[in-house]
């Protein structure tokens, strides 16, 4: 059990949690003692993969508009239970119309491509500034094709073609991951289900927890987490957290995930292996990661809009209602989060 920034992670299989008067009780086999935690203190409850939580518990947690979330053990999201829906219905009216308006739609989902790319060629030169001879350059020549790619997103006339510009820079982003990891797999390809290699199992944990981040922030602020510009509405598909996810994904996650291989701060003991060549993290694998999760959402970061350093947690809480207030009308464009 992890508590921090408000949120709740239970990761031990085995572990029930129950409601007592106005606390959460964590019941834990061959644990003695009594373990309570105040409601008050939890805006959103996390639980992995064989952990349980009792009716009242998850009745209550609706009442309070208090989140809960269920991971498998490698952090892929698997379901959400959240109360009645709350926020404002002229703003969720004003992001399906600019979602049925291709042109607007269009111009939403460029800059959220856009600063994905951004931020994964931030991440490149970062590393090429650490690196020497043949790795400097590969990293080097990727970043600049990220840059080709970043003009691409900017030009690109519809989303068909602007979804190939973001697949290409993705694919010049993962290739030369082994020259910023050396634990990665040479070559490298990203695999999701099941993940195969440690450096994968981290991103599909990490990208797991960003999910279930960005997923809070825009309910908190009023917007259909399944009405997205990029990826497309289909049912139990949260498209707009996936949307808003992207520019994230190589600071928050990507970074992390490589330093944390790259400082032997989880090393192969952390891992377990599964049927099919699969790997997930072993119990202190995850307890390490979601430790190391949460320290990384302290650290603060430049925001050039506000003009002023955003800690990790708040991002995107605060790009979700930058997104709002252009729906809203009030910024001209949506401007995602980048870092120089």
């Amino acid at each position: 059990m992890t508590e921090l920034l408000n949120t709740l992670y239970v990761q031990t299989p085995g572990t029930s949690l129950h409601l007592e008067g106005d606390t959460v009780r964590i019941v834990q086999a061959g644990q003695p003692g009594r373990r309570i935690l105040p409601l008050v203190r939890i805006d959103h409850v996390v639980v992995f993969g064989g952990v349980t939580v009792t009716d009242d518990l998850l009745l209550r947690c609706a009442d309070d508009r208090r989140s809960v979330s269920w991971l498998t053990s490698n952090g892929r999201f698997r379901a959400r239970l959240n109360g009645p829906t709350a926020g404002n219905p002229l703003l969720r009216r004003a992001q399906h119309r600019a979602h049925e308006a291709a042109t607007h739609r269009l111009d939403i989902a460029r800059c959220m491509v856009a600063g994905k790319i951004h931020n994964s060629r931030q991440v490149l030169l970062r590393a090429a500034r650490d690196a020497a001879g043949t790795r400097q350059r590969r990293l080097r020549d990727a970043a600049t094709r990220l840059s080709r790619s970043l003009e691409g997103a900017g030009l690109a006339p519809d989303l068909e073609r602007l979804l190939g510009v973001e697949g290409n820079a993705a694919r010049d982003y993962f290739a030369v991951v082994p020259s910023m990891c050396p634990a990665a797999p040479d070559p490298f390809e990203r695999v999701r289900r099941p993940p195969t290699d440690p450096l994968n199992c981290l991103l599909s944990f990490l990208y797991g927890m960003l999910r279930v981040a960005v997923h809070g922030a825009l309910e908190q602020v009023g917007l259909d987490p399944y009405i997205g510009f990029i990826h497309g509405v289909r049912p139990g598909k949260p498209a707009l957290a996936l949307d808003l996810m992207e520019e994230f994904r190589p600071l928050l996650a990507d970074r992390l995930a490589l330093t944390l291989l790259n400082r032997g701060e989880i090393t192969d003991t952390d891992f377990e292996p599964l049927p099919g060549s699969a790997l997930r993290l072993t119990d202190a694998g995850r307890r390490s990661v979601l430790t190391a999760w949460q320290q990384s959402r302290l650290r603060v970061w430049p925001h050039a809009l506000l003009g002023r350093e955003v800690p990790g947690a708040v991002l995107p809480l605060v790009q979700s209602r930058l997104l709002a207030r252009h729906l809203r009308g009030d910024l001209e464009a949506y401007a995602p989060w980048t870092v120089n």
